[in-house]
């Protein structure tokens, strides 16, 4: 028998192996797909950074991409690059300072003068704490040297903030990734400063071993701790909080943090949001999650005043939750039993972290790739995109009354027995998740799925075929798409076609890649960077059309 060879040029129905059109790329995975801009690229790599790299690019490979795509914009658009990092930074929509600090230091490094002192003004906006400003001079360090422009940019990060809130710096941050305030004090020779600031400094400078008469109270709190050490009784410390409520425990010594009471105190007094998510662990061990002080945990871990106020990212949120509900340390070496209202807080503290979301009212599939390379993890955090993706979707779920939720993968025989269905030889599935299962339980039943290869026309050829009435197809996918026999795309477009809806469709991003499934020519589909805190509201602008 003669093959028309002919007939496997098509621009309607073409392999994801084969280039469709020529403005497509090839994707790491061999497949095709198209290429986002350096704004949509800066943006991904803000909110979903490189720890971890992906399934099929190292962490050096993705961070060498990313940072080129930085550098490039440095030099030809460095407003728009500071602006982006500050609007991104500054709302709390992403899980890791890192990216945005990283950015900000190649601005202040590779952009000309203009741009240089533009990027350094804003130092403040994003380097918000102690830390924070380590990490970018340790990034900053890494291509340039001290200048007159850098050490003003870190004088006046130390000179424009309060007397008390620098103190509070100086306190709780006293040294990180390798530097201390002191070395940056002693680089930067503040000047024109006043009294307060003056004493401030000259106690840093001298190894916290200085005067502390006249200076705010928390820094006398603070020697006073250490002076108590580990002779120090519960008492002593119940006392100093009580007396300095806005004290950080990063200031007490290593025995008052075994002390029942003294976490009570801290908790009392209102230990910060971030903090308290991360020593949920050790106050679960010390007995205090249950009862009258497990309440008031409860009530602050899921307060949306706390959360937007310490700019708690969810992700966040999640790794919290899913540690916490682990009921271990990931090295093992720490064990606890979680307390329901704990994890019923952290539940709802991830919906809140988000803010609220309108719903749109229109008919929505949640499609998530569950493929192999959506076990990789993101941002370097104990979470696979998988699991993340589906917490993501639940959040839009919570407030459209009328959605499905499916996983899909292109299968293999060892995984289509495991399959809930099938669909022209490949798995989708109905997935029995809602907004009303515990988180926990969702990133279980998540993690359980058949993963094979990516093929993300699935959602769009099943939806058609089941003829199924949406109105906005939401993919969350690393965009890693090769193994269908048509792009989705085209996929799309036969369902627009077949149907005789507008169909609009979503990709939701999970890697900080170049590739994208959505037509950059199609005012009806749009790509954003997954893990960005708006992500919701801004999937909701776009099905509005607003």
């Amino acid at each position: 028998m003669v093959t028309d060879i002919l007939k496997i040029i098509s621009t309607r129905a073409t392999s994801q192996r084969l280039r469709a059109r020529k403005d497509q790329v090839e994707n790491s995975a061999g497949g095709y797909t198209f290429a986002i801009d350096d704004e949509a690229r800066l943006r991904r790599f803000l909110t979903l950074g490189v720890e971890g790299g992906t399934y099929y690019a190292q962490p050096r490979e993705l961070a060498a991409e990313n940072a080129e795509i930085v550098m490039q914009l440095a030099e030809t658009n460095p407003r728009l690059l500071v602006d982006i990092i500050v609007e991104v930074s500054v709302a709390g929509r992403a899980p890791r300072a890192n990216p945005a600090l990283f950015a900000l230091a190649i601005a202040a490094s590779f952009a000309d003068d203009a741009g240089r002192t533009y990027a350094l003004e804003k130092l403040p906006q994003v380097a918000r704490t102690g830390t924070h400003l380590f990490i970018f001079i340790g990034y900053v360090r890494q291509f340039r040297s001290w200048g007159r422009g850098l050490r003003r940019a870190v004088a006046d990060w130390y000179l424009n903030q309060s007397a008390d809130k620098l103190a509070y710096q100086l306190v709780k941050y006293r040294q990180r990734e390798g530097w201390t305030h002191r070395d940056l004090l002693r680089l930067a020779h503040p000047t024109g400063m006043d009294a307060a600031h003056g004493d401030l400094f000259a106690w840093a400078v001298s190894k916290g071993t200085g005067d502390t008469a006249g200076l705010p109270s928390i820094v006398g709190a603070y020697t006073q701790a250490q002076a108590l050490g580990a002779a120090g009784a519960e008492a002593d410390f119940v006392r100093l909080i009580s007396e300095n409520p806005g004290m950080p425990w990063e200031t007490l010594p290593d025995v008052a943090l075994t002390m029942t009471g003294v976490w009570e105190a801290l908790i009392h007094a209102g230990l910060p949001q971030t903090a308290l998510l991360r020593q949920l662990p050790r106050l679960t061990r010390l007995g205090l999650t249950g009862g009258d002080t497990g309440k008031l945990i409860a009530r602050q871990l899921a307060d949306p005043v706390r959360l937007h106020g310490a700019r708690v990212h969810p992700m966040s949120v999640l790794v919290a939750l899913r540690t916490y509900a682990n009921g271990k340390g990931v090295r093992g070496d720490s064990k606890w039993t979680p307390e329901r209202q704990v994890l019923d807080a952290l539940d709802a503290a991830f919906y809140a972290a988000y803010g609220g979301v309108e719903p749109t009212g229109k008919r929505l599939l949640l499609a998530l790739d569950v493929s192999g390379s959506m076990t990789a993890p993101i941002s370097g955090m104990p979470l696979s995109a998988r699991e993340a993706t589906a917490a993501m979707a639940l959040v839009t779920a919570a407030t459209e009354p009328d959605y499905e939720v499916v996983a899909f993968t292109a299968t293999q025989p060892l995984y289509a027995k495991k399959s809930a269905s099938l669909f022209g030889g490949c798995a989708i599935s109905k997935l029995d998740i809602s907004p009303r299962m515990r988180l926990d339980d969702v990133l279980r039943k998540t993690d359980n799925l058949p993963f094979g290869g990516t093929d993300c026309a699935l959602p769009m050829l099943w939806a058609a075929k089941a003829k199924v009435p949406v109105d906005t197809f939401i993919v969350y996918t690393d965009n890693e798409t090769w193994a269908g026999d048509i792009h989705p795309y085209q996929a799309l477009r036969q369902y627009r076609d077949q149907l005789g809806i507008p169909a609009k469709l979503v990709v939701v991003a999970t890697t900080a890649t170049s590739f994208s499934i959505a037509d950059p020519s199609d005012a009806g589909m749009l790509d954003v960077a997954g893990f960005d805190s708006a992500v919701p509201n801004l999937i909701g602008d776009f099905i509005r059309g607003q």
